[in-house]
């Protein structure tokens, strides 16, 4: 719990984060401005221990699946690790692997933290990223996306603040600090993102305690004893357990450590508290016992059963043992040597000689702060070396007489094990109201739109249709992003840089590779090419015409013989007669006029683009009957909305 060596998980050479953990960083309104605050250290060592005292009631008496809840300080003064290089603070992590009840309970941690001690600001998150904005998902502002969310979620006096991106685009983690201690009333979420949060902690921490489960075992005296003196214990020997592997297996057939006498060994009855995970991690595997081990007779149901459980429990702690003990997994940085190393590699004596009076004065405050902090982090440091813990606890004298007279209760109803069908359908309708009131007020919204809109048909003439020829033109010249097509309304195009200039030429150079007329090959020498396909002109002396001097000329050249070509192809369908043309609702022609004449006005005479664009659009809005598809979706992108033809069919 001490300022531990920067080895661990939020050292910044810790290149990947852990799977199934939950990380948070605890910022005092100090460290802002740290460098005019005197004695820091001293200052997060007493916050510090305040917040172990604070929460202690709540965390006392409950079993963590993998690790308790714990907190460090960051190196001072020079902090290096992942939440921040350059602000002091406190922090920690949390795994809770498939018990995801551990990662809540820690979130309503940090909000009690939070309403305690009004001056801090809190950061969490786990390896998906800010997972309380995802369970406010449906009453998030548009513009907020895990891409711009780093920096502005915060946990504060007890509420879920998000910094505004109209006021910070992109904040440092400084920006956003100093933010929120200034202007907390704008940071603030909306009630229904408070609430969306909230309603999933507020059980807590009633729901910590009913997540434990007491279960009547018989075990070896030596794992009796072990969970007598140490039951936090336990949360390893379901781990060993459920992770178990063929190597690890060995060990479990053995049982050197924790059965001795083997079939002589006695088994005792005990209670043994555990989470409900770890307690269906143990009862949903089957497992065989190894022949060393005294199972009693299959005709007495309720003792073997309990035994059964035991046998679990047994082999948990036998693989667990074996292995840290082999691979030196033990704990480091827990001992009173390696916290004082760690604060002279992190200058907390400031270069004093040793025996100094400062120096001293430093020493005696590091000794008093760790033997505090040491009553906090007792479980910390026993699940992070266990082997010498557990060698301790069976080196004293014990035998079954110790538990021969205790009282045993029986364990505790599991019936929610068989019944979590109900649960997972109350959560499952609950997110489903979620989603209906989303859409519905979104159809709300919808419908508002088009009723402040046109509501008949005979009011389509009203409808601006020059302006969704306008939108479409401007929507086809913009040069959108690798995210896809963005509609052009209040759109930045400063992100893209592209050169149609060049790209034309390009096009032109592969053309003329291709055998068509040269179209202005020329580019200009001192911008560069950027194509692959530059050509030497003297290949292509035998093209008919020679490329102009003038480069818009070139390309005129170009676009005739792509228009010529074009028209080649299609003058033999009825494509060209689909179109309107930009004088068919000018009066007739003559009527005398010839055919041949009238053939070739037709050829000549333009197309209307833009009367032509509308048509189609119309026809397809017309054609889906309300429903939605391209022409609907498009247009209700760029915020043209048409009224429905109730009309059509009758």
């Amino acid at each position: 719990m001490a300022a531990a060596p920067e080895s661990d998980i939020f050292s910044q050479q810790h290149s990947r984060l852990p799977d199934d953990t939950v990380f948070y960083a605890i910022f005092p309104d100090s460290s802002v401005n740290y460098n005019t605050i005197p004695d820091l250290s001293s200052s997060l060592q007493s916050l510090h221990l305040q917040i172990l005292q604070n929460i202690s009631p709540f965390t006392s008496d409950y079993l963590w699946q993998h690790e308790p809840f714990n907190l460090s300080l960051s190196s001072i003064p020079k902090p290096s690790c992942l939440c921040s290089s350059q602000h002091p603070h406190l922090h920690g992590k949390l795994r809770f692997g498939d018990n995801l009840e551990d990662e809540w309970f820690a979130v309503f941690l940090l909000f009690h933290i939070s309403t305690s001690f009004p001056s801090l600001s809190i950061r969490v998150w786990d390896t998906d990223g800010e997972f309380l904005l995802i369970e406010a998902a449906f009453h998030l502002p548009r513009w907020l996306n895990p891409d711009n969310s780093v920096n502005r979620v915060f946990i504060r006096q007890g509420h879920l603040h998000v910094v505004p991106k109209g006021r910070l685009p992109s904040p440092t983690l400084a920006d956003s600090l100093g933010f929120i201690v200034n202007r907390s009333d704008e940071s603030r979420a909306s009630e229904l993102v408070q609430s969306a949060v909230k309603n999933r902690i507020s059980d807590y921490p009633e729901k910590a305690r009913r997540n434990m489960h007491s279960i009547r075992v018989r075990v070896p005296v030596s794992v009796a004893q072990v969970l007598k003196h140490e039951p936090c214990l336990i949360s390893l020997a379901v781990e060993g357990f459920y992770d178990r592997d063929i190597d690890s297996m060995k060990h479990a057939a053995k049982l050197e450590k924790f059965l001795p006498k083997g079939k002589e060994e006695e088994l005792v009855c005990v209670s043994v508290k555990m989470s409900r995970a770890m307690y269906a991690q143990l009862v949903q595997q089957t497992f065989q016992a190894p022949k060393c081990y005294p199972m009693p007779n299959r005709s007495d149901k309720a003792a073997y059963s309990e035994a059964e459980l035991g046998l679990k429990i047994a082999c948990g702690f036998e693989m667990m043992y074996q292995l840290r003990r082999r691979e030196g997994l033990e704990g480091k940085g827990s001992t009173w040597e390696a916290y004082r190393e760690s604060l002279e590699r992190v200058g907390y004596f400031q270069g004093l000689l040793p025996g100094s009076k400062e120096y001293q004065r430093l020493m005696h405050n590091a000794e008093e702060y760790y033997r505090s902090s040491s009553l906090f982090s007792r479980a910390s440091e026993m699940l992070s070396a266990p082997v010498r813990r557990i060698d301790e606890i069976l080196a004293l004298p014990h035998s079954s007489d110790d538990f021969r007279v205790q009282d045993v209760p029986p364990s505790d109803d599991d019936s929610w094990l068989y019944t979590g069908e109900d649960e997972l359908n109350s959560a499952l309708l609950e997110r489903q109201k979620e989603m209906d009131l989303y859409n519905s007020k979104r159809k709300k919204k919808q419908k508002e739109q088009e009723d402040t809109g046109p509501s008949s048909r005979s009011n389509v003439d009203e409808t601006a249709l020059g302006d969704i020829a306008d939108t479409m033109q401007a929507f086809v010249h913009k040069v959108s992003s690798y995210k896809g097509a963005e509609v052009p309304e209040n759109r930045n195009l400063g992100e893209v840089d592209l050169n149609v200039d060049h790209f034309l030429k390009d096009l032109e150079s592969i053309m003329k590779h291709q055998g068509f007329e040269d179209a202005g090959n020329k580019v200009d020498k001192e911008e560069g090419s950027s194509s692959d396909f530059d050509l030497d002109e003297s290949e292509d002396e035998s093209d008919v015409g020679e490329p102009s001097e003038d480069n818009d000329d070139g390309e005129d050249t170009f676009m005739h013989s792509y228009s010529d070509a074009m028209t080649e192809e299609l003058k033999t369908s009825t494509l060209a007669k689909s179109f309107v043309r930009a004088n068919e609702q000018a009066p007739k022609k003559a009527e005398g006029k010839s055919n041949a004449t009238e053939d070739m006005d037709e050829d000549f005479t333009p197309v209307d683009v833009d009367v032509n664009l509308v048509k189609s659009l119309l026809d397809s809005f017309s054609s889906q009957q309300g429903l939605p598809g391209p022409a609907s979706n498009l247009l209700g992108l760029m915020g043209v909305q048409l009224p429905r033809d109730d009309k059509k069919g009758d």
